[in-house]
């Protein structure tokens, strides 16, 4: 009996990092004022087919910038009914040398397709072994990036690159490691960085005191 009740309640915390729907759609109603773990869905019967339409993925990201890379997010914020299904998308762009540099989503596992080009990718594992895994694909190559490692892309080709990747969540988030640690606001103590990366503070401060661009 005591087995039968312990499973049960472990069944009912096992759960993905985004809810199971309990209908077929929730669509977001983003009018409303109410703040819930996801969107609070609207009327079942007010739901359009615009509702779960994106346009415009044919079109090249602006890869001039700094990382030489550009991310066209597709999740609930662009279509409302991935509200509860728990997937979303991204085509990203590279010129040549560009990267999407080291980053997690803290609540997705990425799996990413080449299209086009030729990308030099990996993710680090958790400690204490922060084993580098790596690749470099081609077109029609897929990789996958497990939920939460830190990963990137690199374009190592003499030609722009094209990629779509897939998100086991309709609102994956994303953590630029630098951004985060030289970039956050209000600053990170500079004492607290030079400790941690093991530098003088001079250092910290000349990273801090760049900008720090998102490509998203």
């Amino acid at each position: 009996c005591f087995l039968i009740i312990f499973l049960s309640l472990t069944a009912s915390l096992t759960y993905a990092s985004d809810p199971s729907p309990l209908q077929d759609f929730c669509v977001a109603d983003n009018a409303s004022q109410l703040f819930v773990n996801g969107k609070v869905c609207k009327d079942p019967k007010l739901a359009q087919a615009n509702d779960f339409f994106f346009a415009g993925l044919d079109k090249p990201g602006n890869t001039a910038n700094a990382l030489g890379s550009r991310v066209t997010q597709v999740n609930v914020a662009q279509i409302a009914g991935l509200n509860t299904l728990g997937i979303s998308m991204v085509r990203i762009d590279y010129a040549p040398g560009g990267q999407n540099p080291p980053h997690t989503h803290p609540r997705a596992t990425e799996i990413l397709t080449i299209l086009e080009g030729s990308l030099y990718v990996g993710f680090v594992t958790s400690n204490p072994d922060n084993r580098l895994i790596t690749k470099t694909l081609q077109k029609g190559d897929v990789f996958v990036f497990p939920e939460g490692l830190i990963h990137f892309q690199q374009n190592v080709g003499y030609k722009n690159a094209v990629a779509i990747a897939a998100l086991s969540s309709q609102n994956p988030g994303v953590i630029t490691i630098a951004n985060a640690v030289f970039g956050s606001k209000p600053a990170i103590n500079s004492n607290v960085l030079a400790k941690a990366f093991q530098v003088d503070n001079k250092v910290v401060n000349q990273l801090q005191s760049q900008f720090w661009m998102d490509n998203n």
